[in-house]
């Protein structure tokens, strides 16, 4: 297993907002929450489209960026993700091309079926029907992206009668783009026939049932692109988990013990129907969660160690991106993001392999060294007395 020398870092913003607070201030704290991650040194954020069930409240990502790109200066701004099947082609390729003008070449694209079975239900777009869609729009908006004759396309839910765009995207031949796949295959099929990158959101899972077969997906992404004849590459594979960090393991698990619990039992669960994981107590979730990996809560050596251990089991990936839930207090969550900047990070960016090697070298040779200083200043002692005399 080979590590990338330089891993991405970053967050994937659903976000996850308890329904019956105030929207406008928990919008107002997305904002703040990716400003800060500009200032720690972050490499990049996905921002979600999500339309019902109440707790992920933006619904456009693309507004959302343009906002939070007049607020940075550095960080990556990405769709986490535009779903695809909700949209014309030709307008998700012009606003996307826009986004990468507005931030100066900043936009990562991510695409996906869209996630809730709400959103699609009220559009009234069959669900059976959503990944084939997916399909025939990214094939359509890398054509708009890439070639510059009018294109037309026909299919049963859009028609492009000679499109083309205005504008071409800043980053050539286009921004970097990212398949969702939430461990099924049909994600990482598509990103293999593209020979786009990989967006692995992972979901709670049974501790009886094991780890979820993460080299079983990247196989499938390589044979899909094989097929194709393009190239997935591993250091552009992330991964998404939830994370916490805090002084200590104790602080951490508290810090969201209540907010963790609503969370997986109020919406994962009680909103979007998924399988219970869990049984016993809410003040246990977290403890649950934390022991079976699904979620990384603890100190930065706890994440630093669920991290090698993903690379382990995943066979390497490149990056690594904080799914943001907001459950606990402000605070704690930028804290939370700071301790993993200035922790976590630096271990898989080669940023601290000097400084540690530097260290070591003073402390191996701390006799001799700390002799010389002695004599040096015994030296000057003597001279400043030869000269008094």
């Amino acid at each position: 297993m080979a590590l990338p020398k330089r891993m991405k870092f970053g967050s994937f913003l659903g976000p996850f907002h308890r329904v019956g607070e105030n929207p406008t201030l928990a919008i107002d704290r997305d904002l703040e929450l990716v400003e800060w991650m500009d200032t720690l040194g972050y490499d990049e954020v996905w921002v979600g489209e999500h339309h019902s069930a109440g707790w992920e409240i933006i619904s456009s990502p693309e507004v959302f960026i343009a906002a939070a790109a007049m607020r940075t200066k550095y960080i990556k701004l990405g769709t986490g993700v535009v779903s695809l099947p909700y949209h014309h082609p030709l307008m998700v390729a012009n606003r996307m091309v826009q986004i990468d003008h507005m931030s100066h070449g900043r936009a990562l694209f991510g695409v996906g079926p869209g996630a809730l079975p709400g959103d699609a239900y009220m559009m009234g777009i069959p669900h059976e029907t959503q990944r084939e869609r997916m399909d025939e729009s990214l094939t359509t908006i890398m054509r708009l992206f890439t070639e510059t004759e009018p294109i037309s396309v026909k299919t049963d839910w859009f028609e492009l009668n000679e499109g083309m765009l205005q504008l071409r995207p800043l980053q050539q031949p286009y921004m970097p783009i990212a398949v969702a796949s939430v461990q099924s295959p049909a994600g990482v099929t598509l990103a293999g026939k593209h020979g786009a990158a990989v967006l692995t959101i992972t979901v709670p899972r049974d501790p009886s049932a094991g780890p979820s077969d993460l080299q079983g997906l990247w196989a499938i992404a390589e044979e899909s692109a094989a097929e194709h004849g393009k190239e997935v590459n591993r250091d552009d594979w992330r991964l998404v988990l939830p994370v916490h960090v805090a002084e200590s393991k104790k602080e951490a698990l508290d810090d969201i013990r209540m907010g963790s619990a609503r969370y997986l039992k109020e919406y994962s669960e009680g909103t979007n129907g998924r399988k219970s994981v869990f049984d016993g107590p809410l003040d246990k979730v977290v403890d649950n969660m934390s022991e079976s990996g699904s979620w990384f809560v603890g100190t930065p050596d706890d994440i630093i160690d669920g991290i090698n251990r993903l690379q382990e089991q995943s066979g390497g990936f490149g990056g690594f991106l904080v799914q943001t839930v907001d459950w606990t207090s402000r605070e704690k969550m930028l804290k939370s993001y700071e301790l993993f900047a200035r922790y976590v990070m630096p271990q898989f960016q080669g940023t601290v392999a000097s400084t540690f090697a530097s260290n070591q070298w003073a402390t191996e040779r701390q006799e001799t060294l700390v002799a010389g200083r002695v004599r040096a200043i015994d030296r000057a002692k003597q001279v400043y007395a030869d000269r008094k005399a």
